[in-house]
């Protein structure tokens, strides 16, 4: 056990060192940060071997190609994914992904309460003990065969937020159902989900508009407005007017146009009133609840809506409408506002693709909205024609000559985005085949949105602005004296840079901390692949390259990779196992990874 020990803290030691001088290629920037790759220095500069990019529509995908749209469209390429797609088409792979069955995630949490277990304990709260929405979530981001559904879930989850960080910690079974609204209109169309997002009680508990009442004047009582604010600004239309491409209207005066007031967030607030659990009275507590009340769609409560007339963005409904009729007329008013296509087009571009899209970009996903279809590269089209498509939407996104061209991506100073740390983990859990992705005993995927561990946690955003805002430029570094938005970098800082690191490290030598003793072992990455090509350096390399940065580390990396590996002798299983462990982690925290281009 001491020999064991003294390896396994060996092999730590040489790991950090390892991670230093990898670090060392990428661009500092004001205050010790670093920009790796967006930063315009031209040590991200491409390899010279790179091969110009094929048109997709007419020629055979490479390798590299392969996993690097797989690493935009899914949680991580495998090396079975690459094969299969190489041999395939962009095209086929993503109408394939359309007919897959979606993963859901609300029958895993129900399934760990056995039959007639209750959801409450004997002091009535709700039993959180006994599973974690998001260890659902790491299932079916891992081992799921719906990844293009998937991603795009998880995507859409960091525009309707609704967190953990909350009472919503009691209800794992609330924040299942919410998660499976996001998974089933994935492919949907954003008309209908933003209707199935307003009657979640996950969003109502989350922006406190479950039991929502009319004003009271006696009392001095007004209808709650946090919904009504965040639908509109986060949600729909955003702050200010916009051009179809994204940028800004202005004034005479060159002043941007603000899109709604408090007024319209007063006006807007009276309609989301009138709404609680699916139960008989407006008022019953938890324990009086049935079960199935805290998943199922909330209700609407007549006599709690406010009746009077309601104005916003310069519509009104009349005084007197039922509270249903209300609510599908604001969402609709919201809904085909000239804003929504560039404003939600704009961060789905930078949740799949590059982090600052250049307007014609954002034009041409914002047109796809609009007219709910996409013509792909062969001519056939996707989606059924209605605005708000987001199967046409997505295929924008992802089949746009901005997200296809490697080359061009490659060369440009400003393409590309910071892989955000949720994925980084998910993709070497699947690019090393873990035996399981089972969360339920780990201790860092119970809540990982700690600085010291990824900095983010599926559905546990520190707020309703997400882990980090679609408009955030970083200051006092290259990207934000450029004056790009580099979202992810608003929580990438000297503690969390360092925090993923440990936590690929813990997880790749297989000592991640566990709850308790007696589980099976989950998260144990199968490295046999590696462990056959690790004696020769260049070989685990090349292996590694194409895996995990889609061909794309540069010379000095691999000569900084390879002269580490030369520190750990391949005389042992023991050996080649610590050379490909170290290798993994050393590729996995390279500025050429950190940054998709």
């Amino acid at each position: 056990m001491k020999t064991k020990t003294r390896a396994l803290t060996q092999l730590l030691l040489i790991i950090f060192i390892a991670i230093g001088c990898i670090a060392c290629g990428g661009e500092e920037v004001e205050g010790g940060g670093f920009a790796p790759g967006l930063s315009g220095s031209d040590s991200a500069a491409p390899n010279d071997d790179l091969d110009p990019d094929p048109d997709p529509a007419t020629e055979a995908l490479t390798p590299e190609e392969a996993a690097r749209f797989l690493s935009q469209a899914t949680f991580g390429p495998t090396q079975e994914s690459i094969d299969q797609l190489a041999s395939s088409s962009l095209e086929a792979w993503f109408t394939d992904e359309l007919d897959k069955t979606a993963s859901l995630h609300l029958p895993y949490v129900l399934a760990s309460f056995g039959p007639g277990e209750e959801f409450l304990d004997e002091k009535n709260n709700v039993k959180s003990d006994v599973i974690y929405a998001s260890d659902s979530f790491w299932l079916a981001a891992i081992e799921g065969d719906d990844q293009l559904r998937q991603r795009m879930a998880f995507a859409l989850s960091q525009i309707f937020v609704i967190s953990t960080k909350s009472r919503l910690d009691r209800t794992p079974q609330t924040v299942a159902a919410y998660m499976d609204v996001l998974t089933e209109g994935a492919f949907g169309n954003y008309r209908d989900l933003l209707e199935e997002i307003t009657y979640s009680p996950a969003m109502g508990v989350y922006l406190t508009y479950l039991r929502n009442q009319k004003a009271n004047e006696t009392i001095g009582r007004e209808p709650d407005e946090n919904f009504a604010r965040e639908i509109m600004q986060l949600f729909t239309i955003g702050l200010v007017e916009l051009n179809q491409d994204g940028t800004p209207v202005t004034d005479s005066g060159g002043v941007t146009i603000k899109t709604y007031n408090n007024e319209d967030i007063t006006g807007l607030a009276k309609v989301f009133t009138g709404l609680s659990y699916n139960h008989s009275s407006y008022w019953g507590s938890l324990q009086e609840l049935p079960k199935e009340a805290l998943y199922q769609p909330m209700v609407m409560f007549e006599e709690h809506h406010s009746p009077e007339e309601k104005a916003f963005l310069g519509q009104f409904i009349r005084e007197g409408v039922d509270g249903a009729s209300s609510i599908s007329s604001a969402l609709d008013t919201l809904f085909n506002h000239t804003n929504v296509g560039p404003f939600i087009g704009r961060i789905l571009i930078q949740r799949f693709v590059t982090s600052d899209p250049e307007p014609a970009y954002i034009e041409r996903v914002a047109d796809a909205f609009d007219a709910g279809s996409y013509t792909l590269p062969s001519g056939d089209e996707v989606g059924e024609g209605r605005r708000g498509d987001l199967t046409a939407t997505l295929a924008a996104v992802l089949f746009d000559e901005v997200a296809r061209d490697r080359t061009t991506a490659l060369e440009s100073l400003s393409n590309g985005k910071l892989r955000e740390p949720v994925i980084r983990f998910t993709h070497w859990a699947r690019a090393f085949r873990v035996n399981s992705a089972d969360a339920n005993n780990e201790v860092i995927l119970r809540d990982a949105s700690s600085p010291k561990y990824l900095a983010q946690h599926p559905y546990g955003s520190p707020s309703v602005f997400n882990f980090y805002r679609p408009g955030y430029v970083a200051p006092g570094t290259e990207t934000g004296d450029a004056g790009m938005t580099v979202p992810e970098l608003q929580i990438f800082n000297a503690t969390s840079s360092v925090g993923y690191p440990n936590v690929l490290t813990l997880f790749s030598l297989g000592i991640s901390p566990k709850i308790e003793d007696g589980f099976s072992p989950a998260f144990v990455p199968n490295y046999s692949t590696e462990i056959s090509l690790a004696e020769d350096a260049g070989a685990l390399l090349d292996h590694l390259n194409l895996l995990l940065t889609h061909g794309t580390l540069r010379e000095d990396t691999r000569a900084r990779i390879a002269e580490t590996l030369s520190l750990i002798p391949p005389n042992s299983d023991e050996q080649l196992l610590a050379r490909v462990q170290l290798a993994s982690v050393m590729v996995m925290t390279a500025p050429e990874y950190i940054v998709l281009r």
